[in-house]
């Protein structure tokens, strides 16, 4: 029985993946004892986030980084800092922005709602959100033509819930940038590589711990040196709203180290093993069908996408999905395709049996339903 049970809660297997909703990933027991140890000791935290952000650096080959709550407060710290330049008469009245350049520029097929508005978080740092283009193309003009004095960065949204085509690439609006010699900022933050982004070229990356890392909750931002010391301020500002205990940061710092010497190929390999279990037992159960895919952002993630057979004469896909959330324990998959009769299976974390159990279940819904 899980702590949450003990409470009186239900039980729930995660077949949607790293998401905030369902507490993002678990931590392993190294993680958890060295935020243990990090939570029974003191230290002067200013110290500790310039201790920790020379550690994170080491991990992704930027000139600085600086720990936060988790990415989203990474973005809304950042574009305060990009803001206020790390003036304190500026920190001080953040978010509110009059009469300051305060404009970040991002693509509208990236102005998504990943749990909440992407514009949120901007707004939140005292920025004005900017959209280029029209949600299913951009163009580079848009981008150009979005630019003014007002314009303090360009932020590009690297995630499976953008617009996937029509849009600029990574190294066209990085491009653009530089040449208005505006900071370039990626959001990565469920993304795999520590390096990548940076290693483009880029000057401001923010990354989760608790998704690709299963830190705990945390999240940084990394990049250059003279930024990261802007965003550092915002502590003494709207940072104090969204402050990261000295525990989160230790489990942080020992999952980026555990992740270093992690086996992707391997658990990737057994992540598709599960795909395919589900597949073919689905396959198996009358009126439902199911197929491979792969994460939209072209990640190695591989999930079991589930329809209903043409033919079926019985209940849709959205009823399915009521039982699956309905049972005990509850069975929660990914739902953004749900509207077009689809229900995609992330088994990266499932424990041992829940795959059998899904199956099981989903006879038990389809046989109900005849």
């Amino acid at each position: 029985m899980s702590v949450y049970e003990e409470i009186g809660l239900r039980r729930v297997i995660n077949a949607s993946g790293r998401v905030t909703v369902l507490g993002v990933s678990t931590i392993s027991e190294r993680v958890a004892a060295a935020a243990a140890s990090g939570a029974q000791s003191y230290v002067v935290i200013d110290e500790l986030i310039d201790k920790a952000g020379e550690i994170i650096s080491t991990y992704t080959g930027a000139e600085d980084s600086c720990v936060t709550s988790c990415a989203s407060a990474a973005i809304a710290l950042t574009i305060a800092g990009l803001i206020s330049k790390g003036k304190k008469s500026i920190v001080d009245r953040l978010p509110d922005s009059e009469g300051l350049a305060n404009e970040i520029v991002l693509q509208k097929g990236h102005s998504i709602d990943y749990g909440a508005p992407m514009t949120t978080m901007i707004r939140l740092g005292g920025g004005i959100p900017i959209e280029a283009g029209m949600a299913n193309e951009v163009s580079a003009e848009d981008i150009e033509e979005a630019i003014t004095d007002k314009t303090v960065a360009l932020l590009y949204v690297k995630s499976h819930h953008c617009v996937q085509k029509g849009m600029v690439d990574i190294a066209t609006m990085m491009k653009i940038a530089k040449q208005h010699h505006l900071p370039f900022m990626i959001d990565a933050a469920a993304e795999e590589d520590f390096r990548k982004y940076i290693g483009m070229g880029a000057d401001l990356v923010f990354y989760s711990g608790a998704k690709a890392l299963e830190a705990t909750t945390s999240g940084f931002v990394t990049g250059k040196k003279k930024y990261i010391s802007y965003v550092k301020k915002q502590y003494k500002g709207i940072g104090r709203a969204m402050k990261i205990g000295k525990e989160g940061i230790m489990g942080l710092l020992t999952a980026l180290e555990q992740y270093e010497h992690k086996d992707q190929k391997k658990e990737v390999a057994e992540n598709l093993s599960k795909v395919q279990y589900l597949c073919e037992e689905i396959n198996r159960i009358p009126g439902l069908k199911a197929e491979q895919i792969q994460d939209e952002a072209g990640r190695a993630i591989y999930r079991a996408r589930m329809t209903l057979d043409p033919d079926y004469q019985g209940g849709n896909m959205q009823e399915i999905q009521s039982a699956l959330r309905r049972g005990t324990p509850m069975i929660y998959c990914r739902a953004e395709f749900l509207n077009l009769g689809k229900l995609d299976f992330d088994p990266r974390p499932l424990g041992n049996g829940d795959k059998e159990l899904i199956v099981e279940r989903l006879k038990e819904i389809m046989e109900a339903q005849k």
